[in-house]
C-alpha cells in the first residue's frame, strides 16, 4: 500500500501540462544548456529600462517551458515595482483552432478591467459596451440589461462575451463582425483607462505590464490572399497589438518566427526572443552530457518531493541506462519529458520503474508523432536530420509548429550564439523516417 501510495503521488508529480509557479522548488535553471539564454534579462531589463511603453515576443515551441519563464519574470517585475496582467488566453478568451486580432483585444480588455477596475474609473470603458450592448447582449446569451447593473456586474457580461467567443463557433464570427469595425474605439477607451490606472496602481506599485501567454497556440489558417492568421495577428494588426498604453508581452508562434516575415517582426518588435530545446545531443550526434544531467535533474526535482532517500537510477528507474533512455528520447523538450515519464510510471505496478515501461511509453508517443507526419514530409525530415538546418518555407515550418523540428542553441568557442535543429528522437526510430533518411543519402 505504500509503494502503491508512492507511485501515484509520482505520477500525479509528472503533470505535463502545468506550468510551474515562480519559486517552485522543482523548477530548473537550464539556461546554459540552452544557449545561456535569460528571460528575466531578455525581455525584463527592457521594461525596467526604457522610459516608453515596449511591446516584445517571446517564442518556443509549445511545452518548452515558456509559461514558466514567464511566471518567472512576472514575479521579478513585481519585485521591481511592476503591476502585472499575466493571463493564458486560450483557457477562458481565445480558441487557439481559430484565433483572430479582435479575441485578443477583447481577451486583453476583459483582464486589465477585471485586475485594476478599482485603480482607474472603468465607466468610458463600460460606456463602450453599453452604446454596444443592444447588437451583442444575444451573442453574450444573456438578456439582462446593463443600465442598473454594479461594475462588477457589468464586467462579468464581458467576460461572457469573451467565453462565447472562445466556447461557441457560431457566435465567433457574428461577435467579430460587430468589434471589428470599432476595435480603434474600443483601444482609444482602454488607453484612457491605463492612463489613470497606471497613476493608481496596486500595491504601490509605479509600473504596468501585461502578458498575453499561449498565443504561440493559435494554429496557423492559410487565408484567401495567401498569407497566415500569424501574419495577420502579429504584422498586418501590428499598430492595434502594440498600441496599449503599457509594457506589453506576447507569445507568439515559432513557425512565424521563422518565416519570410521575420525581419517585418524584428522591425516591429525588434528581436523575438525564442525559448530553444535543452541541448541532449549535439548537432554531430553524440550525447552532451551537461544537457542530459540537467535534464535528470528536472525528474530528480519531482521524484525527491516524495521519495529523498531513493536513488534515481536504481530504485526509481531499474538502471541509468533506462533512465539516460528516457531522457534522450525527449529530446530536451520538457513536456515531452513529463510525458513519457508520467506514461513510464502509469505503466508500473511496483518499483522501479522498467526498461519494458519506458520502452512502451516511447512507443506509444512514437505513434502519435507518426500520424502527426503526412506522407509527403518525411523527405523533409530527412533533409533537416541530414542539414541540420530549417528551410525558409511553409512546408517545413508546419513542422516547427508541431514539434516534429526541433530547435537548439550553444555558445561556441568565440562566444557566438549558434542555433541548429534537428528531427524529434522519437521520430527518428519510425520506419518511414528510417527510407527517407536511406533515400536522401547524398
Amino acid at each position: 500500500m505504500v509503494q502503491k501510495s508512492l507511485i501515484d503521488n509520482l505520477y500525479n508529480a509528472f503533470h505535463p501540462f502545468q506550468p510551474l509557479a515562480a519559486g517552485d522548488p522543482t523548477y530548473v535553471d537550464c539556461r546554459e544548456v540552452r544557449g545561456d539564454g535569460d528571460i528575466l534579462v531578455d525581455l525584463g531589463i527592457r521594461l525596467q529600462r526604457s522610459d516608453q511603453k515596449t511591446c516584445q515576443l517571446y517564442s518556443g515551441h509549445r511545452g518548452a517551458g515558456k509559461s514558466t519563464e514567464l511566471l518567472r519574470l512576472k514575479q521579478d517585475l513585481e519585485q521591481q515595482n511592476f503591476y502585472v496582467v499575466y493571463f493564458a488566453a486560450d483557457e477562458e478568451d481565445i480558441e487557439a483552432k481559430d484565433a483572430q486580432y479582435t479575441d485578443i483585444l477583447l481577451a486583453c480588455t476583459r483582464h486589465i478591467l477585471e485586475d485594476l477596475k478599482n485603480s482607474a474609473d472603468p465607466n468610458p470603458l463600460l460606456n463602450w459596451l453599453k452604446s454596444r450592448w443592444q447588437e451583442l447582449r444575444d451573442l453574450a446569451l444573456t438578456d439582462v440589461s446593463l443600465e442598473k447593473m454594479s461594475v462588477e456586474g457589468q464586467i462579468s457580461q464581458f467576460a461572457k462575451l469573451t467565453a462565447n467567443l472562445r466556447a461557441e463557433p457560431t457566435l465567433r464570427h457574428k461577435i467579430r463582425e460587430k468589434v471589428n469595425p470599432q476595435t480603434d474605439t474600443l483601444i482609444k477607451v482602454l488607453n484612457q483607462f491605463l492612463s489613470e490606472a497606471k497613476k493608481h496602481l496596486p500595491n504601490g506599485c509605479t509600473q504596468l505590464a501585461v502578458i498575453v501567454d499561449n498565443l504561440d497556440r493559435i494554429a496557423p489558417i492559410i487565408q484567401e490572399n495567401g498569407e497566415t492568421n500569424h501574419e495577420e495577428i502579429f504584422i498586418n494588426r501590428s499598430e492595434q497589438l502594440t498600441d496599449l498604453d503599457c509594457h506589453l508581452i506576447y507569445t507568439v508562434p515559432i513557425s512565424l518566427v521563422y518565416s519570410r516575415r521575420s525581419s517585418d517582426l524584428r522591425e516591429i518588435y525588434s528581436d523575438t526572443q525564442v525559448l530553444p530545446m535543452v541541448m541532449v545531443r549535439t548537432d554531430a550526434g553524440e550525447i552532451y552530457n551537461p544537457g542530459l544531467e540537467k535534464i535528470k535533474e528536472v525528474i530528480c526535482r519531482r521524484v525527491e518531493q516524495f521519495a529523498p532517500n531513493l536513488s534515481l537510477e536504481t530504485e526509481i528507474f531499474d538502471s541509468s541506462e533506462t533512465l539516460n533512455q528516457l531522457c534522450l528520447m525527449s529530446g530536451g523538450h520538457v513536456r515531452n519529458l513529463l510525458l513519457l515519464t508520467q506514461d513510464a510510471i502509469g505503466r508500473t505496478q511496483e518499483l522501479p520503474i522498467s526498461v519494458q515501461a519506458v520502452r512502451r511509453a516511447v512507443t506509444q508517443a512514437r505513434d502519435t508523432y507518426r500520424r502527426t507526419v503526412e506522407q509527403e514530409q518525411w523527405d523533409l525530415l530527412a533533409e533537416v536530420f541530414r542539414s541540420k538546418r530549417v528551410v525558409n518555407d511553409d512546408k517545413y515550418r508546419s513542422l516547427l509548429f508541431n514539434r516534429c523540428l526541433l530547435e537548439y542553441r550553444y555558445v561556441d568557442d568565440e562566444g557566438e550564439i549558434r542555433r541548429w535543429c534537428d528531427v524529434h528522437p522519437l521520430i527518428k526510430g519510425i520506419e518511414e523516417f528510417k527510407e527517407a533518411v536511406a533515400q536522401n543519402q547524398p
